[in-house]
């Protein structure tokens, strides 16, 4: 497993790369041009640049999150074909710096959802929150006025400001757009993107709905392990691979996470890593890590990732606002750096008994 760290750049990020590399065992930045327009290609002087900053501390820039799918593709309008060669450019201008992975969503409209931002916690910190009751309440407009107010001035990765102008149109755009339409746009978007992508040797890693049912009316298509499968099978390519949400997937109780990552082991070439409570109401809200502190599994999921021989990228994802931290929401240093700790903590004790079990010597004690 090798560990990396969400970084949205200088000037975008209240986080340093020096600051990045002094989390021990964190090897590289997860990355991506936020100001470039989705549908545009990625400048190769801008991809350079952010590389060039990331080696210079000592880490890699083997994950890009995300390349944003323009929606005309989502929606199978005429004008994809397009974007999706757009697309292609940006994936070869990648692929020269040594790009591997590029995780990417399907979601129509929003990339990712919550009511609250900065919801406190019994210890004081904050934290994301999905309060369930607010959302069958509010019009996604006021939703979204509340997020963007609550935002502090940091800017809400994936929310592209030209796809949230005119919710109205958007939303009209997808009245009649059924699952099995934006899966059926997704496989021509696959189709025509993985042997590009084979050829540049990236994978191409989806993300989970976020959260893993439908909000708003709006389609989903990567909710549970029935429709990841249904994914995988459509385009059979080893660059057709999964991004393996914990907290998303998580969201749904349903979805059996260590039988997800058994079955899809070896289609997925990143995982986000974090834990949620589960309220009774349907509301979750983002946890510290640690098992205790959540609904999740996280120490059995790194120990499935590991059974697995899982040599691919992870991050600690979402984490809480702790220590008076001025943020990004979800993407503090403090306890996203506690949370790399704990992870590779999970994976260092299964190297730990590998290695003392084939040596045939009992564990340390004190």
């Amino acid at each position: 497993m090798q560990m990396t760290f969400r970084w949205y750049g200088d000037g975008n990020d209240s986080i340093t790369l020096k600051q990045i590399r002094q989390i021990p065992g964190v090897k590289g930045v997860v990355w991506a041009l936020h100001d470039v327009p989705v549908g545009e290609v990625w400048p190769f002087e801008r991809i350079e640049e952010v590389v060039k900053q990331a080696n210079k501390y000592g880490l890699n820039s083997d994950v890009v999150e995300s390349v944003n799918i323009h929606e005309d593709i989502k929606l199978g309008l005429p004008t994809r074909d397009q974007y999706i060669a757009t697309y292609k450019e940006t994936l070869k201008n990648l692929s020269r710096f040594g790009v591997k992975v590029v995780c990417y969503n399907f979601m129509p409209v929003f990339d990712w959802f919550r009511t609250d931002l900065f919801k406190e916690m019994e210890d004081g910190s904050t934290a994301l929150y999905f309060d369930a009751t607010k959302v069958h309440s509010l019009s996604p407009e006021q939703v979204v006025k509340n997020m963007k107010e609550n935002a502090k001035d940091f800017s809400l990765p994936g929310w592209e400001p030209e796809r949230l102008k005119d919710l109205q149109r958007l939303f009209g755009l997808y009245k009649d757009i059924t699952e099995m339409n934006l899966l059926e746009n997704l496989t021509y978007f696959l189709k025509e993107i993985c042997p590009i992508a084979e050829e540049c040797g990236i994978k191409m890693a989806i993300h989970p709905d976020d959260p893993p049912f439908p909000i708003f009316g709006l389609p989903r298509i990567v909710k549970n392990k029935e429709d990841i499968q249904r994914l995988l099978s459509a385009v059979d390519s080893p660059s057709n691979g999964l991004t393996f949400c914990s907290g998303s997937l998580g969201v749904n109780p349903s979805n059996d996470l260590i039988d997800i990552v058994n079955s899809f082991s070896d289609r997925i070439p990143f995982a986000h890593i974090r834990n949620i409570k589960h309220f009774e109401d349907g509301s979750f809200i983002e946890s510290s890590h640690r098992v205790e502190d959540g609904s999740l599994p996280i120490t059995s999921i790194v120990n499935a990732l590991y059974k697995n021989g899982f040599s691919g990228y992870a991050r600690p994802d979402h984490g809480r606002h702790i220590w008076d931290e001025v943020c990004r929401p979800g993407y503090g240093l403090y306890d996203r750096a506690l949370g790399a700790m704990y992870l590779l903590g999970a994976w260092d004790t299964n190297v730990l008994l590998r290695d003392n079990l084939l040596a045939k010597k009992p564990l340390h004690t004190v």
